[in-house]
């Protein structure tokens, strides 16, 4: 998924991560969607075995609601450490 500069999420299918990010922001291999919103970053990945089965988590997300996608996206994010404090 790409975090786009409207706080949207997209969803699509690759074989390359970085090769596909890069046509969305340098291309106009791009999606219009994407090319409208203007992509930020990836934000959240799956490896899928076959361009099937990708097609159809894609379907799957798509389906989501926002909160749930970003649910999806704040699960792989690095926890944040808290300090221990004494008194």
């Amino acid at each position: 998924m790409v975090r786009c500069s409207d706080a949207s999420l997209y969803s699509g299918v690759t074989t390359d991560v970085e090769r596909r990010f890069k046509e969305h922001t340098e291309s106009k291999k791009g999606s219009k969607y994407v090319r409208a919103k203007i992509p930020l970053r990836v934000v959240y990945t799956e490896p899928c075995a076959s361009r099937s089965e990708a097609q159809i988590r894609e379907a799957q997300l798509k389906k989501m609601k926002k909160e749930e996608k970003e649910a999806l996206v704040k699960s792989l994010e690095p926890k944040k450490k808290t300090k221990k404090t004494s008194v």
